[in-house]
């Protein structure tokens, strides 16, 4: 590694992964809290465990469902608007769960039901996080770097728990403004989410080429390079699965492993039979 390289991966790495990891932070919090408000939630609203049950799932199914299309407005808008949108309005729906009672009586729909809908719209709102994040960081770390940047970016995960646990119990024993703890553990936990997502807007940066907190030949070290791995990737040639199968390194390959498969099990007979 050459030491313009180093100053500059250093640079890159110090300025943006510090700040995705607090966006991932606060996002897992605003995944898991709804496990901490449950008991106040569930006695409050007069809900089941089955409600309660089915509500908590129902984020992962439209979480699901809205993963490609949230991807591919990725592409579309930009890396940087498309994660700002999705905090903004995820911080926003998570915060509507603390008014689940005045929505139900304003709407006429049962406090399951209204509960019932802002999970699915939580789940709809933070589809393509993640996937987002990992695009985003693409973008910047050329690829012998990106294993490590990805698993330094996944520690939010285990920091989430350990740190969000503590956080989410003690929410829960303020009280006032006619609101409860568990109201106020998805108020106070939906902020950070909103204010992220404005700060998002303004801090990071679409692409190298326009980063002004780089030194010129930082910038353009990391383009260039950034630039070789893409057009070597589109050198690539895209292989369909006939010819990978009647490739003659891996017709080699099925070979060797039929010998390696047929002599384990000429030796597993020869243990049974000498028992």
């Amino acid at each position: 590694m050459n030491e313009i390289e180093a100053r500059t991966i250093r640079k890159v790495m110090w300025r943006l992964l510090p700040f995705l990891f607090i966006c991932y932070f606060v996002a897992y919090l605003d995944r898991v809290n709804v496990g901490f408000a449950k008991l106040q939630m569930n006695s409050a609203l007069g809900m089941s465990e089955a409600a309660y049950g089915l509500g908590a799932g129902l984020f992962f199914i439209s979480y699901f469902l809205f993963e490609i299309p949230s991807n591919l407005a990725l592409d579309k808008f930009g890396a940087r608007l498309w994660i700002a949108r999705i905090m903004i309005s995820w911080g926003v729906i998570s915060g509507l769960f603390a008014f689940i009672p005045s929505i139900s009586a304003a709407t006429g729909i049962s406090t399951e039901w209204v509960f019932y809908i802002l999970r699915f719209l939580l789940g709809l709102a933070e589809a393509g996080f993640f996937p987002g994040i990992i695009f985003y960081l693409t973008l910047w770390f050329p690829s012998v770097y990106r294993a490590r940047v990805v698993s330094l970016f996944m520690l939010a995960i285990p920091f989430s728990s350990i740190a969000g646990a503590p956080i989410s119990g003690a929410l829960l024993n303020l009280s006032g403004a006619g609101l409860d703890g568990w109201q106020w553990l998805f108020i106070l936990e939906a902020l950070p989410s909103i204010l992220m997502g404005f700060a998002v807007v303004l801090y990071l940066t679409d692409r190298p080429a326009i980063a002004t907190w780089l030194a010129n030949d930082e910038r353009i070290w990391l383009e260039r390079r950034l630039e070789t791995e893409r057009q070597h990737k589109l050198a690539v040639e895209h292989v369909g699965v006939l010819k990978a199968l009647t490739d003659p390194r891996v017709r080699r390959l099925i070979e060797e492993r039929g010998i390696v498969l047929t002599t384990w099990r000429e030796l597993q007979q020869r243990r049974q039979n000498a028992r």
